[in-house]
């Protein structure tokens, strides 16, 4: 597999008014013996895309969410660095996140392209109560804990590091 596929990617903290973040369930149609595992809304940029101009795309085809714009997510709030496997690709992405509340949402996956309707099953709102207590996986696995705290203390002066996850 070498050193794998380098991408950036933006990502985004769809927090609804009751403090609930919204996450996708998704599996490897390559690997499903790895089971299927909860992620926030985003992913890779297309050529020339700042990380809040990609996060705004994906937010929009994965869920509807229209009209938010770059300037909207402001400054990102955590960055990661992941390494894992997909449809037998190894990925190598670094990633910022975004924080965006919004009153409520219904969510609209009609933009979803041919790889997200393959791979994703589902989508959830979650509190924070239920991101703890679950044994189901989430990326990154620390999001009840850095969520919690980012909720409590507001956005950072600078970005949060938060787990690697590296799945390989």
């Amino acid at each position: 597999m070498g050193d794998g596929v380098r991408r950036e990617a933006g990502r985004v903290l769809l927090v609804d008014s009751a403090e609930r973040v919204l996450l996708f369930c998704g599996a490897d149609p390559h690997r499903p013996q790895d089971g299927s595992f909860w992620f926030t809304p985003g992913g890779g940029l297309d050529p020339g895309e700042s990380h809040a101009q990609g996060a705004v795309r994906e937010l929009s085809e994965e869920t509807g969410l229209v009209g938010v714009s770059a300037d909207d997510l402001g400054a990102p709030v955590w960055e990661r660095d992941s390494a894992f496997e997909f449809e037998s690709t190894l990925y190598r992405q670094h990633e910022l996140f975004f924080l965006l509340r919004v009153d409520g949402h219904v969510v609209d996956v009609s933009g979803f392209n041919d790889l997200e309707r393959r791979t994703v099953h589902a989508h959830r709102w979650w509190s924070l109560a239920d991101l703890e207590r679950t044994v189901d996986v989430v990326y990154p696995t620390t999001l009840a804990a850095e969520l919690s705290r980012l909720l409590a203390q507001g956005p950072p002066a600078t970005p949060r590091r938060v787990a690697s996850d590296d799945a390989v």
